[in-house]
């Protein structure tokens, strides 16, 4: 037996119960939405002409998904900021959605700040902090989403939050169908890849990984943000080295580097989805034979669902899951990210 098959060992190295939390995801998710659909006294979507959605990290994460799901059928531009500067274009007709898990992301502060001098039409996702005083003072509305989590761990509270409250002031369809959806495959999927079943394809995954480092693919849209929400889960939790790439973008800069014997220290895992388009889809089997000629390792996992927002939450599930096999097969707890904390001290000048 396999430290990952042995429940008692895996409690024992998981202090911080990161497990408890990636197999709550679909509880996140649906309170999350809900949470965005009542939010009291939303802007107005009629003569938007713009959205930016403002956050680092995690929190970041919801505007990559509302891009990714909802670009090519809306009538406005949306753009992610992941820095202090707000766009010049952002005005009076721009809806500006700050999001910060803690409440005290400096980069989102600035860019919170910006927003209410200019007029923008702004909303806050946040559990509290600095962004929900200065929200309160501001009169700014505000999705709650509950404090007591990892940053990392809040995606679908953060996620589903903004997905709700862009559904009541008007600017995405009716997601419940979706919604429910989602619950019900993350539902299923977090029993089959907890820490109570022997040998599930988490665990293997991670197992396989092993040593190496991971490379995540994903086709450009969900796929791809899935593979850096993988990327990031591996760095945090996994507390390893990792890398993200978009098809077909890949295939035009990093397919070159697998040549000779380079690969094998590298593992890729190739997320795949029924919403691909037709142009990319074909480029993966392919690109993935020349890179296994390097040495590269490889293995692909397949979204579920029927709406693509099943599908992006599917992938991030075992990968959360994954991610955190990853720590813990090395005797590694997945939960503190001192690295980061010092960083955000010594800048702090504490």
């Amino acid at each position: 037996m396999t430290v990952l098959d042995d429940p008692a060992a895996l409690s024992d190295r998981d202090p911080g119960k990161m497990l408890d939390a990636v197999a709550g995801l679909a509880g996140h998710c649906e309170r999350g939405y809900r949470a965005g659909l009542e939010a009291a006294e939303l802007p107005e979507a009629e003569g938007a002409s713009s959205m930016v959605f403002c956050g680092m990290g995690g929190s970041a994460v919801g505007g990559d998904v509302v891009r990714a799901l909802y670009l090519p059928r809306l009538g406005l531009p949306i753009e992610v900021g992941r820095s202090p500067v707000l766009p010049e274009f952002c005005e009076t007709q721009t809806l500006v959605i700050c999001s910060s898990y803690s409440g005290n992301t400096a980069e989102t502060l600035a860019s919170f700040d910006e927003a209410v001098r200019r007029g923008c039409r702004v909303v806050a996702v946040t559990s509290g902090g600095e962004m929900a005083v200065r929200a309160r003072a501001a009169d700014v509305p505000v999705v709650p989403i509950p404090a007591g989590f990892q940053p990392r761990a809040a995606l679908g509270f953060l996620t589903m939050g903004v997905l709700g409250a862009l559904e009541a002031i008007g600017v995405v369809p009716r997601l419940a169908p979706d919604v429910d959806e989602t619950v019900r495959i993350l539902t299923a999927l977090a029993g089959g890849l907890g820490p109570d079943t022997p040998g599930n394809p988490a665990k293997e995954l991670a197992l396989r990984i092993g040593g190496r480092t991971p490379v995540i693919w994903g086709a450009d849209g969900i796929g791809a943000v899935a593979a850096m929400r993988w990327k990031t889960q591996m760095n945090e939790n996994g507390k390893v080295p990792a890398w993200w790439s978009a098809m077909s973008e890949l295939d035009h800069n990093e397919i070159a580097a697998w040549a000779g014997r380079a690969g094998e220290r590298y593992f890729v895992v190739v997320l795949r989805h029924e919403g691909e388009d037709p142009s990319i889809s074909p480029r993966f089997p392919l690109s993935v034979d020349l890179a296994k000629d390097s040495g590269l390792a490889v293995e692909e996992v397949r979204a579920r669902g029927d709406s693509a927002l099943a599908r992006f939450f599917s992938l991030v599930t075992v990968g959360d899951f994954t991610s955190v096999y990853v720590a813990l097969a090395r005797g590694v707890d997945p939960t503190p990210v001192d690295v980061i904390e010092r960083l955000k001290r010594e800048l702090a000048g504490g």
